[in-house]
């Protein structure tokens, strides 16, 4: 948990997005934390607002209430996400965020630290990346240099992720999920799921039609020709996956 073990070093690089304007320590911002666990959330906050006294921070304890939250029209700098909650498979939290609020940086505040996670979590779009058993000074920096633009990298995950199963020559899977709209992401997200298209229209408040024009243009984008294709190119969301099928932490 934040603050109870030795703070860790980490690299901070410059954001492919633009740095927003230079954050100072103790100046106004907005955050939002995004965790299932209480007690996280309140040893996050607690951090937060002691390092930034002028901070208002916002708790949510999922998906779906974040993005409730970052609708709200309020100015929110940057989110702080975990990626293990209840009912979110592997990146799909982190992808679900970034593309329908494309300019709000994400933090992701993790227990999963091993390097090819946290690669592959900042080529989702992630902002940064900071461990959970990272001290309190990390997570500020880390915060301080999100917030100025830069992207903050944990010392050792530096260098390209090496994703089982990636096939050579063909595009990442980040990079092909980037050219789905938002909805076709949320589509995208239920299929992974193993909803019906049915299934998916009611969630929606769709009609069948459309749900099929979303998955016709999903297959598209992705390059493949069936539902079953898809599950298979975005398994490199799911963290078994990327660990070799070694068991998540």
């Amino acid at each position: 948990m934040v603050g109870l073990t030795s703070p860790a070093p980490g690299v901070s690089l410059p954001r492919p997005d633009g740095a927003p304007t230079p954050v100072a320590e103790g100046s106004d911002m907005h955050l939002i934390i995004v965790d299932d666990h209480p007690l996280f959330r309140d040893a996050l906050s607690s951090a937060v607002r002691l390092a930034f006294p002028a901070a208002e921070v916002e708790e949510a304890d999922g998906i779906e209430s974040a993005c409730a939250a970052l609708s709200r029209g309020r100015s929110i700098d940057l989110t702080l996400l975990d990626l293990t909650m209840q009912g979110v498979n592997g990146f799909d939290g982190l992808i679900a965020i970034r593309t329908r609020f494309p300019r709000i940086p994400v933090l992701v505040v993790s227990g999963l630290d091993d390097p090819r996670i946290v690669r592959e979590a900042l080529a989702h779009g992630a902002a940064g990346f900071v461990p959970k058993a990272a001290g309190k000074p990390v997570l500020i920096r880390a915060i301080t240099d999100v917030l100025n633009g830069a992207v903050f990298v944990p010392e050792g995950a530096s260098g390209p992720a090496e994703i089982p199963g990636r096939k050579p020559g063909k595009a990442p899977i980040a990079e092909r999920i980037a050219e789905l709209t938002p909805q076709q992401v949320r589509v995208l997200l239920m299929i992974r799921q193993g909803k019906l298209n049915k299934q998916i229209a009611h969630e929606l408040g769709v009609g069948d039609s459309t749900v099929k024009a979303h998955v016709s243009e999903i297959l598209r984008k992705l390059g493949v020709i069936s539902r079953t294709q898809i599950v298979i190119e975005t398994a490199n969301l799911d963290y078994d996956h990327i660990l070799g099928g070694l068991p998540s932490s």
